[in-house]
């Protein structure tokens, strides 16, 4: 979480991106601060696959409804101008 964290700082998404899938290969589980930090990496278009794939993830581990990681969830979508997934993920919160 540290290094993500650290290349996050950076901006070094695509090592971050990196490191994150390789903690999933070597049976690291990412805890929800992991999550928000790869989700905030995910900062256009071009990353949507990315973000979409984390959330994925999210779900499957049973915390989108943590308000920290359903914000960061939120912007992402934002930030990549995928307002449909924004509203279909703020509608599934309250």
């Amino acid at each position: 979480n540290a290094m993500i964290a650290a290349y996050a700082r950076r901006r070094y998404g695509k090592e971050a991106l990196h490191l994150f899938h390789r903690m999933q290969v070597e049976g690291v589980t990412p805890n929800k601060i992991t999550f928000v930090t790869i989700l905030s990496l995910c900062l256009s278009p071009a990353a949507l696959a990315d973000g979409r794939l984390v959330h994925a993830l999210i779900v499957e581990r049973e915390i989108e409804l943590e308000v920290i990681v359903a914000n960061a969830i939120l912007s992402m979508y934002g930030k990549c101008g995928s307002l449909e997934d924004a509203v279909r993920t703020f509608d599934k919160m309250f």
